[in-house]
């Protein structure tokens, strides 16, 4: 089977993290918020795009 070096070394260091915070998924979030504030680059938000009532057919 094929394994991927790169996604491997992801998984680690998510795995790591998660556990220095003993898997308190608040604790985490709270963390790379910080980390995002602290990294000093700008952050863009979008807003969600609208659906057109044409793109969605119901079928009953």
């Amino acid at each position: 089977m094929w394994e991927d070096e790169i996604l491997e070394e992801l998984h680690r260091i998510r795995e790591e993290h998660a556990k220095s915070f003993n898997y308190d998924f608040k604790a985490i979030f709270a963390d790379w918020q910080n980390r995002q504030a602290a990294s000093g680059r700008k952050l863009v938000s979008l807003q969600p795009k609208q659906q057109s009532n044409n793109a969605v057919q119901r079928i009953e």
